[in-house]
């Protein structure tokens, strides 16, 4: 029987919106990629989602990737403030999915920055009955000790809960430690694939 429904933030309940973000700090499409390419797209990113570098150590390690592009990087990610943004069906979303007697937690991929800065994303968390950020464990997505400390954490069986992702590795991760997965797209794809595995039925 499913009674836990375990969500991603970035690209799920909350937009990760990171080309209109550098868009809005004044940079062009190719300065963008080099800019994706030296930070997002290398291992210093989930280092510092893993909290094991410290923001001043992710920026130089990113910008020795690029030198010629060093104030560049600064600029883009000295404030992250808007990086990610809440969607606006997420906390009727999980009110809904509560309203049907599912417990409904997060599993996501944070920094302890994007945290501090893009604290309005997270709305949503007060009506959840908890979960885990990867800064906080030192752990990031797909790697199985993430999930296997959110289910110790929680006292939860895996084939009691339900794993969002839009992310397919992360879902496959799930999976095989015994999690029902879902590929996220839409709130109501998700409606639609929550109740095919549960037989409860929403409203749309």
């Amino acid at each position: 029987m499913i009674k836990n429904i375990v969500f991603d933030i970035g690209g799920v309940l909350a937009d990760y919106r990171i080309q209109e973000f550098l868009t809005e700090k004044g940079f062009d499409s190719p300065m963008i990629k080099r800019i994706l390419k030296a930070s997002v797209m290398s291992p210093y990113w989930g280092m510092f989602e893993r909290g094991e570098l410290t923001e001043d150590e992710c920026l130089e390690a990113m910008a020795g990737l690029d030198p010629e592009i060093r104030d560049q990087l600064y600029t883009a990610f000295s404030n992250v403030e808007g990086l990610l943004t809440i969607r606006d069906y997420a906390i009727p979303l999980i009110k809904e999915l509560k309203g049907h007697g599912f417990h409904v937690y997060y599993l996501s991929n944070y920094s302890k920055k994007a945290y501090d800065e893009c604290g309005s994303s997270l709305a949503f968390m007060e009506y959840m009955e908890g979960g885990i950020l990867s800064f906080r464990v030192g752990k990031t997505k797909p790697d199985p000790l993430m999930y296997r400390e959110f289910l110790d954490l929680y006292r939860l069986d895996p084939g009691e809960c339900i794993f969002v992702d839009d992310t397919p590795e992360n879902v496959e991760a799930a999976m095989a430690l015994g999690f029902n997965g879902i590929i996220f797209k839409d709130p109501d794809d998700t409606r639609s694939s929550i109740s095919e595995i549960t037989a409860v039925n929403f409203s749309v």
